[in-house]
């Protein structure tokens, strides 16, 4: 128990930022940062499902209390649909449900019906997805031969944008686009309702998340490469516990006695600007998450020294 507790102090609190592969569920990519780092405290930031790769954000350490204020944002998206086949799952790891020609759907047909997916939806989820049904993962009740039936949640597609149509054979046409929309879009759902739309009906081939708020894949890594820079106290796939709160709050400088006095939990004078800031002590430690409440401002999170 000592050394647990020995590593885990060596180890800075940070955000990884991870280029997921393909096969892992994101609960896997959480295990392989802990054993790399040694770490238990680890926790990531929406869930990729296994087939997809791209950018998952996980926190280590004191930064798990990021982890709330980093997965309601924006998502950016690399996604191939496939029209003329719906599967179970809405994605290629199901069962083929039905097939229907689509060697005469068009590309002004394809534009039409996802113009159909965009602005504000209310979306269903697929069944096979990790919202809870009774407090139970939809996607065990499925397994477990149960019948589902979702909700329709209210979600925004800002835009899709179509790149590429190919035919990977006569009776089948594979769709390559960009989606930019709110967090807990289904981009399988999108697939499902444009193919539906377009009477061929529709599924997910390949999804790669690109962005996440004001995290960019591009500046992700490998879970183990991303866990090395962060034990090496930054670099490619990592941030630092203050930079990853100043890529998504305001910065508020605070003098060494305000820091002492949030750290206690005590208010400090109000900025008079709206919503959450990072206040950052003069050696540029992350000492809380702020936000004014009347004349003075308050401890909405706090991160103690380690």
């Amino acid at each position: 128990m000592s050394r647990r507790r020995a590593a885990d102090a060596d180890v800075p609190p940070g955000v990884l930022l991870v280029d997921k592969a393909g096969g892992m569920t994101s609960h896997d990519v959480v295990a392989r940062a802990r054993r790399a780092l040694s770490v238990r405290r680890i926790g990531h930031a929406g869930t990729l499902d296994p087939m997809a790769t791209g950018l998952l954000l996980l926190g280590v350490g004191s930064a798990t209390r990021l982890l709330g204020h980093l997965g309601g944002h924006d998502k950016t998206y690399e996604a191939t649909i496939r029209f003329g086949q719906t599967t179970v799952t809405d994605d290629r790891e199901g069962e083929v449900l039905s097939a229907v020609p689509a060697g005469d759907v068009d590309e002004a047909a394809v534009r039409a019906a996802f113009a159909g997916q965009t602005g504000p939806l209310l979306q269903v989820p697929s069944s096979v997805s990790a919202v809870k049904v009774g407090g139970r993962r939809s996607y065990d009740r499925v397994r477990a031969g149960e019948p589902v039936e979702l909700a329709a949640r209210p979600v925004a597609v800002h835009r899709i944008e179509l790149h590429r149509l190919t035919r990977p054979a006569p009776e089948l046409l594979d769709a390559e686009v960009t989606v930019a929309c709110t967090a807990g879009t289904y981009v399988r759902a999108i697939a499902r309702d444009a193919g539906a739309a377009l009477g061929v009906g529709g599924h997910l081939v390949a999804l790669r998340r690109t962005g996440s708020g004001p995290f960019d894949v591009a500046h992700a890594a490998p879970v183990e490469e991303a866990a090395a820079a962060l034990a090496a106290g930054g670099g490619p796939g990592a941030l630092l516990l203050a930079a990853a709160a100043a890529a998504v709050f305001p910065v508020r400088p605070v003098t060494a006695e305000e820091a002492v006095a949030l750290g206690y939990g005590q208010r400090i004078a109000a900025t008079g600007d709206t919503g959450p800031h990072a206040a950052v002590d003069p050696g540029g430690r992350l000492v809380a998450l702020v936000e004014d409440a009347g004349s003075t401002a308050r401890v909405a999170v706090g991160f103690p020294p380690s």
